[in-house]
C-alpha cells in the first residue's frame, strides 16, 4: 500500500531524474577526464614505454599519435560531457580510450586466479593492475551512450530545435 507522501515523493524525483541524473555523471566525468587529459598536455609522453601493451588497431600508430589523441580526446571529451554537446559520441570515445587504458595500463600483467585478478580492483599504486577506476569510469559512461546527456544540456536545445525525423517502426501483427 503506498502512502501518499511516497507517491509524491516519488513522482518528484521521476520528474527530476532526466534532468539531474545525467547531469551529476557529465559533471564527475568530466572532471576526471579533463584533469586526465591535462596532466598528459603539461607532462611528458611515457606510451613509448608501453607502446607494445596497446591492443589493435592502436599498437600500430605511433607512441606520439596516441599520446596526442588521448590527450585531446579527454579534453574535447570532458568538454563535451560538461556542456552535454555530442554526448553520446563523446561517451563512445571516452569508453574507447578507457577500455584501450584499462587494457594497456590498468589491467594486472599477470593472474593465475579470479582472486588474482581481484587484487587489481582497487585504486593504488601498488600493482597488482589498479582497474577499479577506469572500470566505474565505463560503468559510468554506459548511461549517457545509452540515454544521452539528459534535459539539461546542450544536445536536448538541439533536439527540440531540430527534432529527429521520425523511424520506421516494424508492423504489429
Amino acid at each position: 500500500m503506498k502512502t501518499p507522501i511516497l507517491a509524491a515523493t516519488r513522482g518528484q524525483l521521476d520528474r527530476f531524474a532526466p534532468w539531474l541524473a545525467p547531469l551529476g555523471l557529465r559533471i564527475l566525468l568530466a572532471w576526471e577526464f579533463f584533469e586526465s587529459g591535462r596532466e598528459k598536455l603539461h607532462g611528458e609522453n611515457w606510451f613509448a614505454d608501453l607502446q607494445g601493451a596497446f591492443p589493435f588497431p592502436f599498437d600500430q600508430l605511433p607512441a606520439a599519435l596516441n599520446w596526442q589523441l588521448a590527450t585531446w580526446f579527454e579534453l574535447l571529451g570532458a568538454a563535451c560531457l560538461l556542456l552535454g554537446f555530442g554526448t553520446r559520441f563523446a561517451a563512445a570515445s571516452l569508453l574507447v580510450l578507457t577500455v584501450v587504458a584499462t587494457y594497456a595500463v590498468h589491467w594486472p600483467a599477470e593472474w593465475g586466479s579470479l582472486g588474482d585478478l581481484a587484487m587489481g580492483y582497487t585504486i593504488s599504486d601498488q600493482g597488482f593492475g589498479n582497474f577499479k577506476l577506469p572500470l566505474l569510469f565505463m560503468a559510468m559512461l554506459l548511461p549517457l551512450l545509452f540515454t544521452g546527456a539528459g534535459r539539461l544540456s546542450v544536445d536536448a536545445v538541439l533536439q527540440r530545435w531540430y527534432p529527429s525525423p521520425p523511424t520506421a517502426q516494424p508492423a504489429v501483427r
